[in-house]
């Protein structure tokens, strides 16, 4: 396999590009100069030495400290925490400029095949839930895609996180502010505002 059908081939791993986009992605590198495959090759190798996770979040960010700038930031408000399904869900509530919580990234939704959580940082969320009740946590927002897996997900991130906290600490789901089958990530800042208002 030659160097174009290699890449071709990578450029096809990455969620929602199929093969014409691919050869898009190759062919704009070919007629690009050396200097800006230079700087694609030097971004992308430097992702495994200055990118890592949020030891609170669980996002990914760049930085030498154990928690990113959200985490770390005293004015967020501790009594509210969004567990999300992705890094680009989490970055969809932030820029919308409607949320000022603190946020969890569970890495996916339940596969309504197997309806199994394994690869789902469940664990580590209800590890954090005790100390986030001392910092003054009140409610949990499940911040889940409008569609049959992130419902499931929120359904049973419910059932496992009532087990563990009193009654008092709300947990809500955002509202039909988004519309059925439309992906958090994509929704407008007015979408996202009108989802978080209308949260039950």
């Amino acid at each position: 396999m030659d160097a174009i059908e290699s890449l071709i081939n990578l450029f096809q791993r990455f969620p929602g590009i199929g093969p014409r986009q691919a050869e898009r992605f190759v062919t704009f590198l070919l007629r690009s100069s050396s200097a800006t495959r230079r700087e694609l090759a030097e971004a992308v190798q430097s992702l495994g030495s200055s990118v890592h996770q949020c030891a609170e979040c669980m996002r990914y960010f760049a930085g030498k400290d154990k928690t990113c700038s959200i985490c770390s930031n005293p004015e967020r408000n501790a009594q509210l925490l969004a567990v999300v399904a992705s890094d680009a869900d989490l970055a969809a509530l932030e820029h919308s400029h409607n949320f000022r919580g603190t946020y969890f990234v569970l890495g996916g939704t339940i596969s309504l095949a197997s309806e199994k959580t394994s690869g789902l940082r469940v664990k580590q969320l209800l590890a954090s839930i005790p100390s986030r009740i001392k910092n003054g946590l009140n409610e949990i927002i499940l911040a889940f895609p409008a569609n049959p897996e992130g419902d499931a997900t929120a359904v049973r991130l419910r059932e496992v996180c009532r087990e563990i906290v009193t009654p008092d600490i709300r947990i809500t789901a955002l509202g039909r502010g988004l519309s059925t089958g439309s992906e958090l990530e994509y929704a407008d800042p007015e979408t996202i505002k009108s989802a978080l208002e209308s949260r039950r």
